[in-house]
């Protein structure tokens, strides 16, 4: 089954944006395809493969963090070719 998450790293501490670059790095270098925005990062793939390879990115990130939020909204499909059309 094919899903789109979008991700939203925050870190609670003064020097977040070297957490959060970090973070993006890692799911770049994934085979997933992956889209980002100012607010947030899109990725695209099968579920089966991106929850566990999520898992264990999200647990790195939070390793070497104190206190983090991370928000994630998952959509059972493929969005990942969305354009507005307005």
């Amino acid at each position: 089954m094919k899903i789109s998450i979008e991700l939203q790293l925050s870190p609670l501490k003064n020097d977040y944006e070297s957490h959060i670059i970090d973070f993006i790095k890692q799911l770049r270098a994934s085979e997933f395809k992956v889209l980002e925005n100012p607010l947030s990062t899109q990725i695209y793939g099968d579920f089966d493969k991106v929850m566990p390879f999520l898992t264990q990115e999200i647990k790195r990130a939070f390793t070497g963090l104190d206190i983090a939020v991370l928000q994630m909204k998952l959509v059972k499909t493929d969005r990942s070719d969305y354009e507005p059309h307005f």
